[in-house]
């Protein structure tokens, strides 16, 4: 298997691991969400941290391995 598709295999898992991290954690408490009149903003604080740190992890281990 050439390089670039090992590249392909890690970002297909790194999709799905943030797919099932934002199924699980959807809305935390500190994100935010401001409503006014029909318009909502929403800001996944909390959750960008958290996918942030499984990321990091995930390419800490696969630095590691390879």
């Amino acid at each position: 298997m050439t390089g670039f598709g090992k590249i392909f295999i890690v970002i297909g898992i790194v999709f799905i691991v943030i797919g099932l991290l934002w199924s699980i954690f959807g809305k935390l408490p500190g994100d935010l969400s401001f409503k006014k009149g029909n318009v909502t903003f929403y800001f996944p604080i909390m959750t960008s941290i958290i996918v942030s740190i499984v990321l990091s992890l995930i390419f800490y281990f696969i630095g590691k391995i390879r």
